[in-house]
C-alpha cells in the first residue's frame, strides 16, 4: 500500500479508491480523494474532518464531504484561486506557509 492510499472507510461506497491525500490543518485534516467510477473514470471527494470532544470525553469526528467531477476541475480552480486571492488582498495576508501533510 503506498503512503498515499488508505484503505476504504467503513460503509463508504463512493467508487474505488485510487489516491488519497491527509492534509493536517489546525484542528482540522482535510482528504482528497481520487476515486473511480464503475466505468473506470476519476473524481475527486474532499473531505474535512474535525475531531469533537463531549464534555464526557468522548470523541467523535465531525465531517463535510464534497464530490468533484472532472468536467468541473477548472471552474472549481479558477474559482478557488479568485476567492483566495480576494480574501488576500481584502485582508493583506502574507503567503501562508505550507501545509503539513500527515506523512509528515
Amino acid at each position: 500500500m503506498s503512503p498515499y492510499s488508505q484503505p476504504r472507510r467503513e460503509n463508504e461506497e463512493y467508487g474505488d479508491q485510487i489516491l488519497s491525500k491527509a492534509v493536517k490543518a489546525g484542528r482540522r485534516t482535510y482528504f482528497f480523494d481520487v476515486r473511480a467510477t464503475r466505468a473506470d473514470d476519476y473524481f475527486l471527494t474532499i473531505t474535512e474532518s474535525r475531531k469533537m470532544t463531549a464534555a464526557d470525553g468522548s470523541v467523535s469526528y465531525d465531517r463535510h464531504k464534497i464530490f468533484l467531477y472532472k468536467e468541473d476541475f477548472s471552474k472549481f480552480a479558477d474559482g478557488l484561486k479568485e476567492v483566495v486571492e480576494f480574501i488576500r488582498r481584502t485582508k493583506g495576508l502574507e503567503e501562508p506557509q505550507p501545509l503539513q501533510t500527515a506523512e509528515e
